[in-house]
């Protein structure tokens, strides 16, 4: 993939085809995206959801909030920068819920699924 675009496209593909594994996590995710082919995008991953998985702009039912440059997350993606590795190198910054957050690579994983 190549930009966050691309995989929030995927992804909201993929959640469609199969509701119940996107839906695992029962949380809505905002990713807040800097740098070249950054933005603002938001998983609603609640159970239930059966279309909607990803909309543009900031959501208030957030309950994980991540930070880090559109470079980095497109890294994480491709499977260049373990996402961990990045956390603690200060690389991803994560406000609200940190357990949703370390289901972060299992929602990853539906794209490459």
């Amino acid at each position: 993939m190549e930009s966050p675009s691309d995989f929030f496209k995927v992804f909201a593909e993929k959640a469609s085809a199969d509701p119940a594994a996107a839906t695992a996590p029962n949380a809505v995710y905002q990713f807040d995206l800097s740098g070249d082919g950054g933005g603002t995008w938001c998983l609603n991953l609640k159970e239930g959801t059966t279309s909607g998985f990803v909309t543009e702009g900031p959501s208030d039912d957030a309950g994980a909030k991540i930070s880090v440059s559109a470079a980095d997350w497109m890294a994480m993606v491709n499977g260049t920068l373990n996402p961990m590795q990045a956390f603690m190198g200060g690389q991803i910054k994560i406000d609200g819920d940190m357990t949703l957050a370390m289901s972060l690579q299992n929602v990853m994983a539906l794209v490459n699924s």
